[in-house]
């Protein structure tokens, strides 16, 4: 089902990732991108709306490699959606090129804590880790004729690098929605 994230507040401090990285097993931490913007976005491997725009998912790694933090996280409920288990998002990561981490929120804490609704789903963070943009990639969505170009985010993050601030119309992203364990949805829908 199709859904839209839920535009957490800007100037919202970002919530603490702690998470192991699927492809390294290492743990990855927000705290690892103080004084330095940060894109955190929620994917999975399985998501129409997430493969559509995985390979600019990987050029914006490689484009910001060195300028900008990116963390992606996988959430979904793996029991009901075998296809998102850390061993097929590592697949995911290198098909795609990901040149950033991407960790697993087994408990799902941290999708909760990000109020992400959907995949893709995006959070860029200034260099005091204060929401500056959440929303879409682009305006780009499966079976439409619109080139997937990364403008709306990329616009953003350049805004943000050059020490300004994105501009306060932002449009949500829309993607499936998490698929959440059996008792844990959030109550923000």
């Amino acid at each position: 089902m199709a859904v839209k994230s839920t535009m957490l507040e800007l100037g919202t401090p970002a919530p603490r990732i702690h998470l192991p990285d699927v492809t390294t097993k290492e743990t990855v931490s927000s705290a690892d991108y103080a004084g330095q913007a940060l894109l955190v976005m929620f994917i999975c491997q399985h998501c129409p709306y997430v493969k559509h725009v995985e390979d600019e998912l990987g050029k914006l790694g490689t484009d910001y490699e060195g300028k900008l933090g990116i963390i992606a996280v996988g959430s979904n409920d793996v029991d009901a959606y075998p296809g998102d288990k850390p061993e097929r998002l590592k697949t995911q990561a290198e098909r795609a090129g990901f040149t950033f981490p991407y960790v697993y929120d087994e408990s799902q804490a941290v999708a909760k804590a990000y109020t992400a609704a959907c995949t893709p789903d995006f959070f860029l963070f200034d260099d005091k880790h204060t929401l500056v943009y959440r929303g879409r990639l682009d305006s780009s969505r499966p079976g439409s004729d619109v080139p997937v170009t990364g403008e709306d985010l990329r616009r953003a993050v350049d805004q943000v690098l050059a020490g300004g601030k994105p501009g306060a119309e932002q449009h949500p992203s829309m993607g499936c929605n998490v698929k959440w364990k059996p008792g844990n949805e959030p109550d923000y829908f």
